[in-house]
């Protein structure tokens, strides 16, 4: 484990208790069993040690449900496997969960409000393509309102694993929501939500992937990997990013040989937006 990884570790577990006003860094340091001189290496203010477990937590759970769609071959438990990899997710990440739902700090860090805006605004596309891939043409008139469903199918129902721990059913949940999805992906015929809408909603808050950014990332990870064809695949996209040299499916080779590596399941995703996959 990192510095900077065990640091956002034993912050959260005093967000947790706490809250994040009322936690110093003079705690996080001495729960951490570090230096306040070894904090402000890894971070300049205890903001930004927020930002970065916003950033961190927030990738984690958008990678982790794009894997869990890409690897399902199967039409008819895609929706399934989506809810499940949903809440999944929430379960094992339920302590940041309740931290960042709960402080009132997102409602008064503007900078943090549209960061998390932005990943939301990523999540509404992800469900827009996955209703697409699932439903064509069928859903041409409609697909930006049964988004919206679905997004307040998981925010309705993530409660349950943020703020409790009963010991639910996660197969039949995520049984019993893809079938409501999918009556109302088929039966629905009343739009409301345009596609313009869908843009100007999403427009103030997305974040745009530039070179430089990027270019940073993929050095970020290259430095976190050991010599291995994922550090050399990473290598060449770098390359890439800086020259455009290669063909669209060699990149996407060196993107899916780096996509399974533990990290590297973010890069992977930022890459393919990058390169408009």
């Amino acid at each position: 484990m990192s510095k900077k990884q065990l640091i956002m570790e034993k912050a959260l577990e005093l967000f947790s208790e706490q809250g994040f006003e009322a936690t110093s860094v003079q705690q996080i340091t001495e729960r951490c069993g570090i230096s306040k001189g070894a904090f402000y290496l890894s971070f300049k203010t205890k903001d930004e040690l927020l930002f970065s477990m916003v950033d961190y937590y927030l990738q984690q759970f958008i990678a982790d449900i794009d894997q869990v769609v890409r690897s399902t071959n199967k039409k008819d438990v895609v929706l399934v496997d989506f809810y499940k990899g949903i809440f999944q997710t929430f379960k094992k990440h339920a302590a940041s969960s309740r931290v960042f739902f709960n402080e009132k700090v997102f409602l008064t860090k503007k900078e943090l409000f549209h960061k998390v805006s932005a990943y939301e605004a990523d999540m509404s596309k992800f469900i827009v393509q996955m209703l697409e891939q699932l439903y064509r043409e069928e859903l041409q008139e409609t697909k930006y309102d049964v988004m919206y469903c679905v997004k307040g199918f998981v925010k309705g129902y993530a409660e349950l694993f943020m703020f409790s721990n009963l010991p639910l059913d996660l197969d039949q949940l995520a049984k019993s929501l893809a079938e409501k999805t999918d009556i109302i992906a088929r039966h629905t015929t009343i739009p409301f939500i345009t596609e313009e809408l869908a843009q100007i909603v999403a427009r103030p808050c997305a974040e745009v992937v530039t070179q430089q950014s990027l270019l940073q990332l993929i050095e970020q990870n290259i430095q976190n990997i050991e010599p291995s064809i994922e550090r050399e695949s990473l290598e060449l996209l770098k390359n890439q990013v800086e020259h455009q040299t290669y063909s669209k499916p060699i990149i996407k080779g060196l993107i899916e040989n780096i996509r399974l590596q533990p990290g590297c399941q973010w890069i992977a995703y930022v890459l393919e937006k990058y390169f408009q996959f």
